[in-house]
């Protein structure tokens, strides 16, 4: 079953345009594989939350990834694997909204915020089950690994990130780190499920990292209605990106703010003084600067054709996405 093309977001239609068929085919076939992973919870409470952050979409770039470097010839290996992948992707974000008390997740009511903290706490481990359970029916004990070593340091990165809740003083090297256990971890374990080369390592860690970096300037510029949720969201938990960092050395009185004490109206006047800094331009550079390591990284031969272009589409939609 294709995926519906009114449900991708435009990056991703980018490079299903571009693909032979076999891509949207496989991507219909990861859809199917999502349901059916969740379909034996069907008319349970935690079926019905598991299905509404399903139904929620998304970008579905991890898996997308799994294929992309797995190439034509993954079949149902890399099917597997990108379905795993992005179940633990849905896990992490309903647990994130549970540290975080998000009441909104693209644009639509979190499970923490229907459901509860704790029933949002059980869909979120349903979900990480399921991956796993998917790759152990199979015996894929190399994609086992690969993705418990992934989920481990995305683990740490949440851990870490809590540490440094409303900490002005944290590092751009802090936070660096932060971002790739949290986020390009994960980026890179897709590439590796798809194929185990040191270049798509490369490109998936950079281009995983770019990713953060560019979310973290949408979430000071806004919209809510393009992003999903309020602006300032992560100001108003705490959470210190590199925008903030740079606009701090910048505007040495940013310094000296309570982050704890801010509301919403605060948090967004906040946003303003960042972006009068020119620290978001400053951020947007370092991401383009680390997709086109990512794709310098392809450089060395050995990909096919297609799938060297494909890949690096997939590079740019993550810059389109956040221009």
């Amino acid at each position: 079953m294709s995926p519906e093309r009114s449900a991708v977001p435009p990056p991703v239609t980018a490079v299903l345009d571009a693909s032979s068929r076999w891509l949207p085919t496989r991507l219909g076939e990861v859809e199917d594989r999502l349901r059916e992973a969740i379909s034996p919870w069907q008319g349970s409470p935690l079926g019905e939350d598991a299905g509404a952050t399903l139904a929620a979409g998304g970008k579905r770039l991890r898996p997308m990834l799994v294929l992309l470097c797995g190439g034509e010839a993954g079949g149902a290996a890399a099917v597997r694997a990108a379905t795993a992948i992005e179940l633990v992707h849905m896990a992490t974000l309903v647990h994130d909204d549970v540290l975080d008390q998000a009441p909104l997740r693209r644009g639509q009511p979190t499970v923490a915020a229907t459901s509860g903290r704790l029933r949002a706490q059980a869909t979120g481990d349903l979900l990480l089950s399921r991956a796993f359970a998917l790759l152990a029916e199979a015996g894929d004990a190399r994609a086992v690994e690969l993705l418990a070593d992934a989920s481990v340091a995305l683990a740490r990165g949440e851990l870490a990130q809590r540490q440094d809740a409303f900490d002005l003083g944290i590092t751009e090297e802090r936070y660096l780190q932060r971002c790739r256990l949290k986020t390009a971890t994960l980026f890179e374990c897709a590439c590796l499920l798809g194929f185990d080369d040191g270049r798509l390592r490369r490109f998936g860690a950079e281009v995983g990292l770019a990713f953060q970096l560019l979310d973290d300037v949408l979430d000071v510029t806004g919209p809510p209605e393009r992003t999903g949720k309020a602006r300032g969201t992560d100001l108003l938990d705490g959470t210190v990106t590199l925008p903030l960092i740079l606009a701090a050395g910048h505007d040495p009185g940013i310094r000296g703010l309570e982050l704890q004490g801010l509301d919403a109206a605060a948090a967004e006047a906040l946003c303003e003084r960042i972006a009068a800094t020119g620290a978001l331009e400053e951020v947007r550079s370092r991401a383009l600067a680390m997709v086109a390591a990512g794709k310098r990284a392809l450089d060395d031969g050995g990909l096919e054709a297609e799938q060297r272009q494909l890949l690096e589409l997939v590079a740019d939609g993550v810059v389109q996405r956040y221009s």
